[in-house]
């Protein structure tokens, strides 16, 4: 499939809003997003962060405007663009009464991933990502941050080209943070596209190279952060620029 030209996300025109609700999330809303870059997408509670990206990853269906990944429509043919893409949502993704080895298992298979493949790949992520030594204990019984490395191998146990990442490292401690941030970086490297939101700008301005600040469902801003910064003169660096475009104070949750 020759899609080395197409840009990773494409999202054009897109409209959205909720059953019942008398205003839209996004009127004819675009944005791109190139292949192999770390993008941060950004903006007060209730922007539209999440569901932007809740119909970037299929969750949610819209009416109008189009969305596609790596040059393929994500409302058409479902089981392909899923291989496409993974997603570490902020809520844990797994069966707590499992052990990681079994949730990979489970999760690789409905990515379409064979045994051997699945065994090869789990054990891979399980040593990277410091779990070999409780890979066969229940997830239940895990920290806060153990579990969130089993949300995060879960999310790329297929080796999707494109990442999106939901407030991957909430309520971790630093150890783990730096982690997680450090294998994101190692993907990225090896040629993923990294689609991220979080309420830690000071990591995002580690991790992300571009960003898309998003304000009542409308890009107010979208460049590489040191442009942006530069451009509006800012010294305060990302919560800086996002107090003096929004009026907002950016609260972390």
């Amino acid at each position: 499939m020759a899609v080395i030209n197409k840009p990773a996300v494409a999202i054009h025109n897109l409209g959205f809003r909720y059953p019942g609700n008398a205003v839209d999330c996004f009127q004819q809303l675009s944005l791109e997003v190139a292949v192999g870059e770390r993008f941060g997408i950004f903006g007060p509670n209730g922007a539209g962060k999440t569901t932007l990206m809740n119909c970037m990853t299929g969750l949610l269906g819209f009416k109008e405007g189009s969305i596609e990944l790596l040059g393929q429509p994500i409302d058409s043919n479902k089981k392909a663009v899923n291989k496409l893409f993974g997603f570490v949502p902020q809520d844990f993704s797994f069966y707590h009464e499992l052990t990681p080895v079994e949730n990979l298992a489970f999760f690789g298979a409905w990515s379409g991933m064979g045994k051997p493949e699945i065994k090869k790949r789990s054990t891979e992520l399980l040593e990277i990502l410091g779990l070999t030594e409780v890979c066969n204990k229940q997830v239940q019984k895990f920290s806060g941050g153990m579990k969130r490395k089993v949300n995060l191998a879960i999310g790329v146990i297929h080796n999707p080209p494109i990442l999106f990442l939901d407030e991957p490292t909430v309520g971790v401690d630093v150890q783990t943070r730096n982690a997680i941030i450090n294998y994101l970086k190692a993907l990225n490297s090896s040629g993923t596209t990294l689609i991220y939101t979080s309420h830690q700008l000071n990591e995002a301005e580690e991790l992300c190279d571009k960003i898309a600040l998003i304000d009542e469902g409308k890009i107010i801003a979208h460049n590489s952060l040191d442009k942006l910064l530069l451009e509006h003169g800012e010294a305060g660096g990302l919560e800086g620029l996002f107090i003096n475009l929004t009026g907002k104070k950016y609260k972390e949750m």
